[in-house]
């Protein structure tokens, strides 16, 4: 067992055979060096032996641990339950044993069995969390339950009961068995049951978070739609905590209710449950006046009581009557708000919420305003007034990140940018001293200067203007060197490379980002969405790789945290976990990433170190099998991890979410079905004998070919809606969702290429199966496809050429789509010489017979069928063309080699020295990246053309 924990696998098993001699059946001694055989890839040879154990039904605790440890590492959790089932039966009394059981049920989500083996426990040793546990069961087999009405009806009255039952006894021990009872009676609807518990006796024991009690008991209130309970207590919770902003919510929430409905308190008794209620805009306004009195004797000032006056003004406004209630003026309480919070990180979200309550025409006065109040010294040497501490830095990037929230940036002319750009950097730079002492960790107060900075170089660079985005990288590279852990500067930065097509610095970036556990979902699209389509096919193994090891892994971590929740009795977080693993297996991410991954695998093995066949079957692929949740693709991308301070009309929509997903969907079915029809190539090219048809269907064939046949139809319908998709030439914001590959798909030809190579595949089905007598017409369709695919591949060429970098009077101009081309030209190439293999596979039979033929009559006579000569002259034509295409990528490889960029001087950019550095630098990495992408698409087409001499029939 020493040897295993250090993994030092080989000396396991050989000391494992050591002990065998000797004593033949030590069980624990076998499966110990079972598991140093499955640690060394003989999985076969691992599970024979565990088998053997398994058989004698073993009741010693190591042999149980070990085995249990195995089967784990197997991924076979369900084989754990089949042992402890046979060791309870044996030790009918092992409190161990029958808990053990509990959790191997967990791991597999029987819930049924979970229920019984809880029950059964509890009668061996009558503690109160094993019977929880089934009750928990039950509340399982309800959330799971595909019908609404069995759930309601018999899981959770059944649980219902359970809990009652020791409720009568007076049995209830534990807060998580309150908590329990809550969950049965908010899942069932009996609110008003479920706020009794709350406020009962029972309720007491909610204390292990703060304000448990009051939190439930304000759902109940909001369920039940009881306002005047909902409003005083909130109010109550208000006075022990003026900060607390969900409470003022309510509280407005539900005045604005009380009024709505005309409520009156009762003339004798209390308001209301839980005491005094406002039911009036008069009592709401000196209620919030008071919090802002009481807040200023306090000894911390507090944010909640001004935001809230804003937020009442707001709602006020909404209701067309704030005038009447003299509660201020919108622009001087955010200026008040600003003097006295301005200097906290936090001023400008908190002024965000409100700035829609300004005019537009008090923009600049307001934004003039403050600066006025700002302590900002003139220094020797410098031209503009600069903050002497940290706190006045903080107090002016509020005020910039507001200009530029309120469109003031958006709406100078070039000229005018170009100016502010210099100031943010200047103060930027200036700001670094306050930082000095800041660890490598810490990021310096002033990163949000430069990242304005560049935000205003974007909106150059869209309208058109070249030098504006080599200067982006410039800056944020620049920053990222004196704040290495900015992780905003890193997401720029990828973006800003992504879209000049330099995959390579990404991919350093990204993993410099350590993305944790759940953002390999939520941001991991920056990476795959580029990884593939730039060309750096060994970089975008691995980022796939990385994604799915999280997807996979998740499998297997979310039923340990769901079984540590049994063990500790945190049921509410159950569901939980169910729910977020459910958000996994069904996110759009891990879908696209699977179906690139295996696209990806293809071209670089499939035929070049494996036949096509043997790929397709090493990664469990059927054409048939669709995989991919469809009706609950979940899109759990973080389209805003970029920070924006965009007016509201230029930033992320719902409207700009909604058509990425259903963007992100049509590209990924296109994916799908293409992988579905390359999968369902070797399953075609069985030789058939002619005409006979009933043999046919014996092999399968047939409907194999029916198969890809309606994948194709299905292809076509994606192909269409994607074209009607992309009419809309939607938009989006420039840190918004990047766009997919559809576009470039259907504009540079690979999308009819790649749809007319699986009609082919269709006709020569049809050949095989009809035979080359009186086929001169299929012959003929097959001859006029190959040269209109030829043609094709040759325009795909095409919009290839040019170079990748374009040098001239001083700007540098870079051409992505050409790369993108490229990767969609190896795409499609390959996946002729697969159909063409599949071709080859037909003829070669026919040709052979011809042969034989030929020898019999001793004729030299014999005509050689038309399709032979159209076959032998499309892959001459494809060997030529791929030829040509390796040539165009040496030469783009010398071009890019021998490119000198730092001897250009990029014109109207004044930049310092110290920029100079840095714009080498990035240029350097665009430069090295595209070289490393062509020398990556050139070796793989070598090995395509490979493949290609050797079709010769």
């Amino acid at each position: 067992a020493d040897y295993l924990d250090n993994g030092n696998n080989k000396m396991a098993i050989q000391q494992a055979d050591k002990l065998l001699k000797k004593h033949k059946d030590l069980h624990c001694a076998k499966v110990l060096k079972a598991i140093g055989l499955q640690r060394t890839g003989k999985q076969d040879e691992a599970y024979a032996l565990a088998q053997e154990v398994a058989a004698l039904e073993p009741t010693d605790d190591n042999s149980l641990q070990a085995l249990t440890i195995l089967y784990r590492e197997m991924h076979r959790p369900e084989l754990v339950t089949k042992l402890y089932e046979a060791a309870v039966k044996k030790v009918p009394n092992s409190e161990e044993y029958h808990s053990h059981l509990f959790m191997a049920y967990a791991r597999v989500g029987e819930y049924k069995k979970m229920q019984q083996a809880g029950m059964a426990l509890y009668k061996i040793v009558p503690k109160n969390p094993y019977y929880f546990w089934s009750v928990m069961s039950l509340i399982m087999q309800s959330i799971s339950a595909q019908d609404e009405n069995l759930s309601k009806t018999m899981f959770l009255p059944l649980a219902e009961r359970m809990v009652e039952k020791m409720v009568k006894e007076d049995k209830i021990e534990a807060e998580a068995e309150v908590e329990l009872y809550y969950m049965i009676l908010e899942r069932l609807e009996k609110y008003k049951e479920a706020l009794d518990v709350v406020r009962g006796k029972l309720g007491e024991k909610l204390t292990s978070e703060l304000q448990s009690r009051e939190n439930k008991c304000m759902a109940m209130y909001k369920k039940l739609r009881r306002w005047p309970e909902c409003n005083a207590l909130s109010r109550r919770l208000l006075l022990k905590n003026s900060d607390d902003w969900q409470f003022y919510i309510t509280y407005f929430d539900s005045v604005f209710q009380l009024i709505d409905e005309s409520w009156t308190p009762p003339p004798e008794e209390e308001h209301s449950l839980e005491g005094e209620v406002h039911y009036s805009i008069e009592q709401a306004v000196k209620f919030i006046e008071e919090r802002i009195t009481e807040e200023s004797k306090s000894s911390r000032p507090l944010r909640g009581p001004y935001l809230a006056k804003l937020e009442l003004i707001r709602r006020l406004r909404y209701r067309g009557c704030n005038d009447e209630y003299k509660l201020g003026d919108p622009e001087e309480l955010m200026f008040q708000y600003f003097k006295k919070f301005g200097d906290k990180p936090c001023c400008f979200t908190d002024l965000k919420v409100f700035v829609d309550l300004l005019p537009s025409s008090q923009y600049t006065k307001f934004i003039s305003q403050l600066l006025e109040v700002i302590p900002l010294s003139e220094t020797a040497g410098s031209e503009i007034a600069l903050p002497a501490d940290i706190k006045a830095l903080q107090q002016h990037l509020c005020v910039v990140q507001l200009s530029r929230l309120l469109g003031i940036y958006h709406a100078m002319d070039k000229k005018q940018k170009l100016t502010v750009v210099r100031e943010l950097m200047l103060r930027y730079r200036h700001g670094l001293e306050f930082g000095k002492s800041c660890l490598k960790t810490e990021l310096q107060f002033s990163d949000y200067y430069c990242l304005l900075a560049v935000h205003l170089l974007l909106d150059l660079w869209l309208e058109g203007e070249e030098t504006a985005v080599w200067q982006c990288l410039t800056l944020l590279e620049e920053g990222l060197s004196h704040s290495p852990s900015n992780a905003q500067f890193k997401l720029l930065l990828i973006r800003i490379y992504c879209r000049l097509g330099a995959f390579e610095p990404v991919a350093e970036l990204y993993s410099s980002l350590d993305a944790k556990h759940i953002q390999h979902d939520t941001i991991g699209y920056l990476l795959t969405r580029y990884a593939g389509s730039l060309g750096h096919y060994a970089a975008a193994s691995q980022s796939c790789n990385f994604a799915l090891r999280f997807f996979h892994s998740n499998q297997k971590d979310t039923s340990e945290y769901i079984i540590q929740a049994y063990k500790y009795g945190a049921f509410e977080k159950i569901p939980e976990f169910i729910a977020f693993r459910n958000r996994l297996n069904s996110s759009l991410h891990f879908a696209q990433v699977r179906t690139e991954r295996m696209l990806l695998d293809l071209l670089l093995e499939a035929n070049i170190s494996t036949s096509l066949e043997e790929s397709i079957k090493s990664m469990s692929l059927s054409p048939e099998e669709d995989d991919i949740p469809w009706k609950d693709l979940r899109d759990n991308r973080d389209l805003t991890v970029l920070f924006c301070w965009d007016p509201k009309d230029r930033d992320i929509s719902e409207e700009h979410r909604k058509l990425s997903l259903e963007e992100e969907t049509m590209w990924l079915r296109i994916r799908s079905l293409t992988l579905r029809l390359v999968s369902g190539l070797p399953t075609l090219s069985h030789t058939i004998q002619p005409k006979n048809s009933e043999k046919t269907a014996e092999n399968g064939v047939s409907s194999k070919i029916d198969t890809i046949r309606s994948l194709l139809q299905q292809l076509e319908a994606a192909v269409d809606s994607g074209k009607k998709f992309l009419e809309q030439k939607i938009q989006y914001p420039v840190l918004g969702p990047p766009p997919t590959r559809m576009a470039g798909f259907f504009s540079n030809g690979s999308c009819q290429c790649q749809t007319s190579l699986f009609y082919l595949v269709s006709d020569i089905y049809e050949l095989d199966t009809n035979g080359l007598e009186d086929s001169a017409e299929i012959q003929e369709r097959i001859g006029n496809s190959f040269k209109s695919l030829v043609e094709r591949l040759t325009d795909l060429f095409n919009k290839c050429k040019g170079d990748l970098i374009e040098v001239g009077d001083g700007t540098l101009k870079t051409h992505p789509n050409l790369l993108e081309n490229l990767v969609f030209f190896v795409e499609t190439i390959s996946i002729a010489l697969w159909v063409s293999s599949y071709c080859d596979s037909v003829l070669r039979p026919f040709k052979s017979n011809l042969q034989k033929k030929k020898k019999k009559k001793k004729e030299s006579s014999v005509a050689m069928p038309p399709v032979f000569t159209h076959f032998l002259d499309y892959v001459t034509e494809l060997q030529t063309l791929t030829s040509n295409v390796i040539d165009h990528i040496k030469g783009l490889e010398i071009i890019l080699t021998a490119l000198k960029l730092e001897e250009l001087s990029l014109k109207d950019t004044l930049l310092l020295q110290e920029e100079k550095k840095f714009t080498k630098t990035v240029q350097g990495k665009v430069q090295s990246s595209y070289h490393h992408s062509v020398q990556e698409i050139g070796e793989l087409l070598k090995k395509r053309l490979d493949t290609i001499k050797k079709l010769k029939i």
